[in-house]
């Protein structure tokens, strides 16, 4: 599961709806906090994790070889909040 915030996005609210899936049965879960740079990965039985402006995600087990490169998502965002 991956949630994308926007600058319009109350972070409260969206932390919440990653948390409800995880309770459902979502075996991950990535919450881009795009305003900040932050990525907060959700994993049952795992406390939350949060990285600072980080380059690229892995799929780790779940996903495998799966990789996701931030530093385009976060430049993309930028050309966004500038156009």
């Amino acid at each position: 599961m991956l949630e994308l915030r926007s600058p319009s996005d109350s972070l409260r609210v969206v932390k919440q709806k990653l948390e409800e899936y995880m309770q459902n049965g979502a075996r991950l879960g990535w919450l881009l906090d795009a305003p900040r740079k932050q990525v907060h990965i959700y994993r049952p039985g795992h406390s939350l994790q949060v990285l600072d402006n980080p380059t690229k995600l892995s799929g780790g087990p779940v996903l495998k070889g799966f990789v996701l490169i931030l530093a385009q998502v976060w430049a993309a965002m930028e050309r966004k909040k500038n156009d």
